[in-house]
């Protein structure tokens, strides 16, 4: 998902500037802008320009996982770049100043920060504003773009339905609003329309990011696929795995989201089944590994119960995606971390390396975690316990003692009477 989101960010920003957009690196990154002065609380070092709200909620939910609980000023951080119709830009330089029209929204940020903020838990009216304008900027088929008014694709259709899943809500039911005779349609009819048949082709079963605007042609994108694999199960991107899925990687006609998962994800298992990873998909870059992709690809593998080919490729992570991860910061790791979570794995012992230490390295020190916390309250029990025991024992010596003077008047009246 990061390449397809720094994609579609770098070309937002070439149609509203007017000019070309930065080139994105190799792996599909936004280059460093020059040395700024980054806010308080925010994870990573790089321009966050197109991803500081992207990468801050992925940060704060994978630790979520693992029981880290952030620096509160992390989270005072994001909470700050909602603006008040509910809606996340990409980042905001100065959120002292209230958004205006001109402030460009982004579902993919909305919905990310929306299931951070649900995993941290006590932010119910940020989540109940970020899941109302995401409703009221969903398009007639279902579906949502990458900023209002354009059209649906897979991914942003697909991060959506992790928010609102994430927040309590159905997805079968959020229907789009019935106007001149269009509507009325759920994010799940949507991502079924991006979903290939099944035929001969090396991209069946798989699911498109749109169709192609001139032919309305769909083509095969493993980023997309794995997406929407996740999401057609109705989970968000802390997804866990999911029952086994007997079907193995054959493809069948489908008419449900369900059906649609399944193939999608035999499409990811073939496509990774000789290398353990997904190739960058990103124009003009050269073939080589996508350790992004694969991450979420590794996710939408165990969400289906396609166990063997998940756990594969996460080893090949474990092997080979450290200088990535490094490279790129917090989004990185937190993939890496979600991607350990899915398949059951400890993210600690992640081939050698402790994600969730470098994870956390990237950002404000953590506020504690939940294992600490847990130790500090069963130690405060354990003292309580003990002094309750210490109070009670001497309790018992006191009694005894009195037990004992008592027998000894006892004693001493009897040793009296006898002798008169």
């Amino acid at each position: 998902m990061t390449v397809r989101r720094c994609a579609a960010a770098l070309a937002v920003a070439t149609v509203v500037l007017g000019g070309a957009a930065p080139a994105a690196l190799a792996d599909g990154t936004a280059p460093s802008s020059p040395a700024k002065t980054l806010p308080q609380g925010l994870y990573g070092t790089k321009d966050p320009a197109y991803d500081g709200v992207w990468r801050q909620s992925l940060a704060l939910l994978a630790q979520s996982t693992v029981g880290v609980k952030p620096a509160a000023q992390a989270v005072t951080w994001l909470t700050g770049q909602q603006c008040d119709t509910g809606g996340f830009p990409s980042y905001r330089p100065d959120a002292a100043k209230p958004c205006d029209p001109k402030t460009m929204l982004d579902t993919n940020a909305t919905a990310a920060a929306i299931q951070a903020l649900v995993a941290l838990g006590d932010h119910t009216d940020a989540v109940t504003k970020g899941v109302s304008w995401l409703k009221t900027v969903q398009n007639a088929d279902g579906g949502w773009a990458y900023n209002p008014g354009g059209k649906s694709d897979a991914n942003s259709t697909s991060i959506v339905i992790g928010a609102l899943a994430a927040a309590g809500e159905k997805p079968a039911d959020a229907k789009s609003a019935v106007k001149d005779g269009k509507g009325g349609k759920s994010p799940l009819d949507a991502l079924l329309t991006f979903a290939m048949p099944c035929d001969s082709t090396p991209g069946s079963g798989a699911f498109a990011y749109q169709p192609d605007l001139k032919t309305s042609k769909l083509y095969a994108n493993a980023d997309a696929s794995a997406a929407a694999v996740t999401a057609s199960y109705g989970k968000g991107l802390a997804a866990t795995a999911g029952h086994s899925d007997a079907k193995g990687t054959t493809c069948e006609k489908a008419t449900t989201p369900e059906q649609a998962a399944h193939n999608g994800a035999a499409y990811l298992a073939r496509t990774m089944a000789g290398s353990g990873h997904l190739n960058s998909m990103m124009p003009g870059a050269e073939n080589q590994p996508d350790y992004g992709n694969t991450a979420d690809a590794v996710v939408a593998l165990a969400t289906d119960g396609q166990e063997a080919q998940a756990k594969a490729s996460l080893q090949w992570l474990e092997k080979n995606a450290s200088g990535w991860a490094k490279e790129n910061g917090p989004a990185a790791y937190a993939q890496l971390v979600l991607a350990a979570n899915a398949t059951g794995a400890d993210p600690r012992k992640f081939g050698g390396t402790d994600l969730v230490s470098q994870l956390n390295a990237t950002g404000p020190t953590p506020a504690g975690t939940q294992a600490a916390d847990q130790t500090k309250s069963a130690t405060k029990e354990s003292e309580k316990k003990d002094d309750s025991s210490s109070k009670s024992v001497w309790w018992i010596v006191g009694v005894f003692f009195v037990a004992s003077v008592g027998v000894g008047f006892l004693v001493s009246a009897r040793k009296k009477n006898a002798q008169k």
